[in-house]
């Protein structure tokens, strides 16, 4: 199927309020697993997982952190003013800019922006918290860029912006959940694996992995290895084009170690990827080493890009050349940007099987799954359906493997 041709009413179907969940369930491995297997779907727990990964695999766990993204302020007016974080601008790295100590400037969305007039705003501060009013935290507005901002952030005391945002901030949990952050979504809108700050969404497929799932998969002599992609709030952007080819994708930023590619290289066994999220992490590894087989900075990778007629290089020999170019660069990690959308067509290099949850309807998500799964999607998301099964950030999960 050509992506000219793909319509998103192919990609639709009825989800009702009442199989999305709200809050997780108690303990995390808790929540019921769909074990797609070569065309048999069976009903499983989300503790079976350790037996149903083939022995000699390797899983690859995005280890990126939720961070307290929104912020609120006020105008002297007595406007409200909500700043959602989206990535750093200057500085642009987020390690750097997490730890600066005086001011960042960011790009974000601001909800109420009619209201607000380019002024210096203050920390909205109703319960006159002392640890919020000692920051002093402020925002500049620095230009308007469409759907989002530039603004720099202001504050004293000598803390790093990440404890600003621990202190200021709240946990952006999704809008279909229909209700405010608690403090149940610090824990549990996080995985246990998280590491490093930057994601502004939860890479979902790894809010079931509970450290007793973690250490059976170790027991068993599964591969576990992780990458970084910072899940943006693109995430949640619906397509509402007709025509897909129309839907602009967003970029995210991710980063890998060049120990991984080395690994991940001579690795014989399955590709488990726990997530969309890791998946458009590890496929785009491949054109990115396509760049440096053509003697191109392997730093951005377009929407489409993967969809132009292929060299005829494996991926093995892209890897290599990836490889090659850090060690010339003497880099020991990689970092870039992708915008990659993966939709039916798409040619899978490295994922065998995938865990993932149910997604919405006409969601870049779904076209994911149904470039992965073929027309099979339909019939899983059927069972799930009409199996109870819970959907979305806080639902159930599943194991999808489609080949041998």
């Amino acid at each position: 199927m050509m992506i000219q041709s793909l319509h998103i009413d192919h990609y639709q179907y009825s989800l009702p309020q009442t199989m999305i969940p709200s809050y997780p369930l108690s303990n995390r491995d808790a929540s019921r697993l769909l074990y797609y297997n070569r065309g048999e779907i069976v009903d499983k727990n989300f503790k079976d997982l350790p037996a149903l990964i083939p022995s000699g695999a390797m899983m690859i766990f995005n280890n990126s952190r939720v961070v307290p993204a929104r912020l609120f302020f006020n105008r002297e007016s007595g406007a409200i003013i909500e700043i959602f974080c989206l990535e750093p601008i200057d500085p642009a790295d987020y390690t750097l800019s997490f730890a600066s100590t005086s001011s960042v400037i960011w790009r974000v969305i601001v909800g109420n922006k009619k209201r607000w007039k380019g002024d210096k705003i203050s920390m909205y501060n109703p319960q006159k918290n002392n640890l919020i009013s000692n920051i002093q935290l402020s925002a500049q507005y620095v230009k308007d860029e469409g759907d989002t901002c530039i603004v720099c952030f202001q504050w004293h005391n000598n803390l790093s912006f990440a404890e600003v945002l621990d202190i200021c901030g709240q946990i952006p949990i999704p809008p279909y959940l229909h209700r405010e952050s608690e403090i149940i979504d610090i824990e549990r809108y996080q995985t246990i694996y998280a590491n490093l700050r930057g994601s502004v969404a939860a890479p979902t497929a790894g809010l079931h992995f509970s450290p007793k799932v973690i250490s059976s998969l170790k027991d068993k002599g599964i591969k576990l290895s992780e990458i970084t992609l910072h899940v943006g709030a693109g995430t949640f952007k619906p397509v509402k084009e007709e025509m897909v080819m129309h839907h602009a994708m967003h970029h995210e930023s991710f980063t890998v170690s060049l120990s991984f590619l080395e690994q991940l290289l001579v690795h014989k066994g399955e590709v488990i990827c726990v997530g969309t999220t890791s998946v458009r992490c590890v496929e785009s590894l491949y054109y990115f080493g396509l760049m440096c087989c053509l003697g191109r900075e392997p730093k951005q990778l377009s929407q489409w890009e993967a969809y132009r007629d292929a060299l005829p290089v494996t991926r093995e020999e892209s890897l290599e050349q990836l490889i090659t170019y850090l060690k010339k660069q003497q880099c020991n990690t990689f970092s870039a940007k992708t915008q990659i959308m993966i939709v039916p067509s798409f040619v899978f290099r490295w994922t065998s099987g995938m865990i993932t949850n149910f997604h919405q309807p006409k969601s870049t998500l779904l076209l994911l799954i149904a470039a992965f799964m073929g027309d099979e999607w339909k019939r899983c998301y059927h069972h799930a359906l009409q199996h109870g099964y819970r959907f979305l950030s806080y639902g159930d999960s599943s194991l999808l493997c489609p080949s041998a």
